[in-house]
């Protein structure tokens, strides 16, 4: 799925807590003000400071990316739901708050370049560290090689966290470890890593940070949706750049007014969008009541293309129209709700009533919420299994989404915790649950409707997999041209996300989630 938002954070960090020379996911040679390169050896001046001479108390922006970092590893939290509430709880001003969003964001991103680069300093195993002095190396490895931070107050800040929040005793490690950690450039650190590396998913894997498995599956996507597995470093670095957030504004309900006043931008995409640099969205009473809200534009598009699609003509559904009066609409898997919203004010506009439908109580509570902008007489929300909505309202709906749950690997910019969970048992999990649900929607789909099968993910087996063994199932369903659905509703006519009447969205083309995108007709 791929509504929620992101406190993505600029990327950078905000003036005050380094100098200049701040670098990009792949590195580079930082330079200080007078242009010298800088951490290209052991520095004066901290290197030789004993730990017990530096700062005892946890600076509350690295405390906060800290704790961000603790909740994921130990609880399985999901970073930008737990860094929001922690900013808040620490009482974070905006650039601090900016502050511990890219070090949270960078040092989860790029957790595996920097747990290569520290197992060349550390005297033992990454796995026999405690999991919080490994936090700790992580959080001052990131300073130290990607932030406008100098290096002796990223070393001196991180010794004083570890000192107020682990305990005295490894501060002298994170010392030591983090002063061979400043010898190099991060570039220089990964032509020491990959010098004689001739495997180049591996070079791939450290330099940008993925797992070698999402490497390959990566090269295995761009070329089954058309793209030349060139583009593979490009969609890699995407993945490590800091999201920008998207903004909607329901349509006939919402306005961004309040938002670009605020110094958003208008979305070049789609219409209604905006784009944000951050801050807190929270202030904005369009955002409070619901009217515009935080959606990755590649959601927007999605649900648009279904809305569009033409389903009066009888000899075969065309894209590019506005849906009928009387409809009835369904969203098979709804929560937490971001694209149902959309879907119940586009339903408003055409005369039109959604049916979301939403397993898990407490997730469907969130779909309510999400739908509470929406005049009530439009939509209504079920609670179920979305499986068993086929057989129970059979060829009731006109047009279903059904956004299936995916392995999120299209999100990993904006969940940079996904990619080092994520693995490919999740792909063989997942298989039979989405083949069922699409099941289901294409069961509840009047003959000449159609269906919108989604996922936030690229990989074939999510994707044109699932979509090829129910086209094979049955002789009664058809393709539409979804990358034409998409271009019908997007400012710019031609997006090119279309291969062989599917679409696929990039991060690193259109700087959206990787949203799968397939319009099945079920035939009159």
């Amino acid at each position: 799925m791929s509504d929620t938002g992101s406190n993505g954070g600029s990327g950078q960090a905000p003036g005050g807590r380094g100098g200049q020379g701040h670098r990009g996911p792949r590195g580079g040679v930082r330079r200080n003000a007078q242009g010298r390169e800088r951490n290209r050896g052991p520095q004066r001046g901290f290197s030789e400071n004993a730990p017990s001479q530096r700062t005892r108390r946890a600076d509350p922006a690295r405390l906060v990316a800290f704790e961000v970092l603790r909740a994921v590893a130990a609880e399985d939290a999901y970073a930008n739901l737990v860094l929001p509430a922690r900013i808040r709880h620490h009482g974070l001003d905006k650039r601090d708050a900016g502050f511990a969003t890219e070090l949270s964001y960078g040092a989860l991103r790029g957790q595996g370049t920097y747990d290569a680069i520290l197992a060349r300093c550390v005297d033992r195993p990454l796995d026999q560290l405690d999991p919080a002095i490994l936090d700790a190396l992580r959080i001052g490895a990131h300073q130290l090689l990607a932030m406008r931070v100098p290096a002796h107050a990223a070393l001196d800040e991180t010794v004083g966290l570890a000192r107020a929040v682990i305990g005295a005793g490894p501060s002298g490690l994170i010392n030591a470890v983090l002063r061979k950690v400043s010898a190099h450039t991060l570039e220089e650190w990964l032509e020491l890593l990959l010098s004689d590396e001739q495997d180049q998913t591996k070079v791939a894997s450290v330099r940008y940070a993925h797992p070698e498995w999402i490497v390959r599956a990566f090269r295995q996507s761009l070329v089954a949706h058309g793209r030349p597995v060139t583009e593979i470093n490009e969609l890699l670095e995407a993945d490590n750049a800091a999201p920008v957030v998207n903004l909607v504004a329901l349509p006939g309900l919402g306005s961004l007014d309040e938002a670009l006043e605020s110094g958003a931008t208008p979305g070049e995409l789609v219409e209604g969008s905006a784009l944000s640099s951050g801050g807190d969205l929270g202030r904005l009473a369009s955002v409070r009541d619901g009217s515009t809200r935080v959606q990755d534009v590649g959601s927007q598009l999605v649900a648009r293309a279904l809305a569009s699609v033409d389903l009066s003509n009888d000899s075969g559904a065309e894209p590019g129209a506005d849906g009928g009066e009387g409809e009835r609409w369904l969203d098979l898997c709804a929560g937490p709700g971001g694209k149902a919203a959309l879907l119940g004010a586009l339903a408003r506009q055409h005369g039109a009533t959604l049916l979301a439908n939403e397993p898990a109580p407490h997730r469907a509570k969130l779909v309510r919420q999400a739908l509470a902008a929406v005049p009530h007489e439009v939509w209504h929300v079920r609670t179920g299994d979305g499986r068993e909505v086929g057989s129970e309202m059979a060829e009731s709906f006109d047009r279903v989404l059904v956004d299936v749950p995916c392995t999120g690997l299209g999100a990993l910019r904006r969940r940079p915790e996904s990619r080092w969970r994520r693995t490919p048992k999740d792909l063989v999990d997942l298989g039979p649950l989405q083949r069922e649900l699409l099941k289901s929607a294409l069961d509840a789909v009047k003959p000449g409707g159609v269906v919108a099968y989604v996922t936030c993910s690229p990989h074939p087996a999510e994707t044109t997999a699932v979509v090829s063994d129910a086209l094979r199932k049955r002789d009664d369903l058809e393709l539409l041209d979804a990358g034409a659905a998409l271009d019908a509703v997007s400012l710019t006519g031609h997006l090119e996300a279309g291969h062989e009447l599917t679409a696929q969205l990039w991060p690193h083309r259109h700087r959206t989630d990787a949203m799968f995108l397939a319009l099945i007709h079920k035939k009159a």
